[in-house]
């Protein structure tokens, strides 16, 4: 993928609902270092960040305002088997590729095959064209592999019609294959990770603004905030053979809720295990229980408290509660102990702070 998409198909891509991240999903230079801080900060066991403050994830609302993708529409899901993808290919790009391994084809190959279309290109190659040019967006940047060198054409299924593939949940789909991707890297100790780590890292830099109480620079067009509920439910993430639990409950206070003590969460560990290689899996029939709640998702909204005064952002027993069962710390208290009387050696009455030391505000946990 490179450069901005061509104006003469950006009618396609706002059809589809890929016009927003095509035009922001270039040339993002990903911090390695903020990346792997935020996975020692990642639980799988509930599925969260933890930090010093409470718990904290990645919501719909994140991905919406973020990414641009529609959010509150049909889950993603359908068969990723085909008697003959080259007649899938022909049929829906125009060409098929050399190599088809497994439903997968080379990013390189879609980069080759379809050059810009110009002003002489026929409808129909600008609407092949577009659709190669999503499935560039959504294996290189929304949803990649570890590789990120290959695209499954079960996407393409779902470009057949622009208008119907706008529809889908795809901002869904987007966080639910991220939080799957954070669970495989810890558990499997890998190096790399696939997902859109673009997200990961605009989600802790937003995060960052709004400690910093600098939300008064973000700019939201109002176009984003005509339904906020799609995004306070409390619902499965389905995506093909992923499903993964949307736990809003436990970040209230991310959306200036009071924040309480959230109920024990759904265990998914056995369906973490499931992935694609269920070739003849009929994964709408396999997840209907999962789907259906996301079809009734405005059903699970949990209780919403606003928070009044600052100071009482959770309720008295959150803390105590969640130094219990959370890990607040990356340290143990002895460390942290120990480096603390550190600090305070340091800054001692031999060695005091110098003022020309204050250089912004802390963003050190408390």
């Amino acid at each position: 993928m490179t450069g901005h998409p061509s104006p003469l198909i950006e009618d396609y891509l706002r059809e589809a609902g890929f016009w927003y991240v095509a035009m922001i999903g270039r040339g993002c230079k990903l911090d390695p270092k903020l990346i792997s801080a935020l996975l020692e900060r990642w639980r799988p066991e509930t599925h969260t960040f933890h930090l010093p403050c409470g718990e904290c994830i990645i919501t719909l609302k994140d991905v919406h305002l973020q990414l641009g993708l529609p959010v509150d529409g049909d889950a993603v899901t359908g068969s990723v088997h085909s008697a003959d993808w080259g007649a899938v290919c022909y049929e829906l790009l125009g060409a098929i590729p050399d190599n088809i391994n497994g439903g997968r084809i080379e990013m390189g190959w879609l980069r080759d095959t379809f050059l810009e279309p110009n002003d002489d290109s026929t409808e129909l190659e600008k609407i092949r064209y577009a659709r190669a040019y999503i499935l560039q967006i959504i294996g290189g940047y929304l949803m990649p592999d570890l590789s990120r060198n290959h695209v499954h054409l079960r996407w393409l299924l779902k470009l057949v019609d622009f208008r119907a593939a706008s529809e889908f949940s795809w901002g869904s789909a987007v966080l639910a294959t991220l939080h799957r991707r954070c669970l495989e890297t810890l558990r499997s100790n890998k190096a790399k990770i696939g997902g859109c780590l673009s997200l990961l890292q605009s989600w802790a830099r937003y995060l960052l603004l709004l400690e910093q109480r600098l939300e008064a620079q973000v700019v939201i067009p109002d176009e984003y905030l005509k339904n906020p509920n799609a995004w306070h439910v409390k619902v499965p993430l389905v995506n093909f053979a992923i499903v993964d639990m949307h736990q809003l409950d436990k970040v209230l206070w991310q959306f200036g809720f009071r924040q309480p003590i959230p109920v024990a969460p759904e265990v998914l560990d056995d369906h973490h295990k499931i992935d694609l290689r269920q070739l003849h899996t009929d994964w709408p029939r396999f997840w209907s229980h999962y789907i259906q709640m996301w079809e009734d998702r405005y059903d699970y909204i949990p209780t919403r408290e606003p928070i009044i005064v600052p100071e009482l952002a959770c309720v008295p027993e959150y803390m105590p509660w969640f130094r219990i069962y959370g890990k607040p710390y990356l340290q143990s208290e002895e460390e942290r102990h120990r480096q603390l009387s550190v600090q305070r050696e340091r800054c001692g009455p031999l060695n005091p702070r110098r003022r020309d030391d204050d250089v912004g505000p802390s963003i050190a946990p408390t």
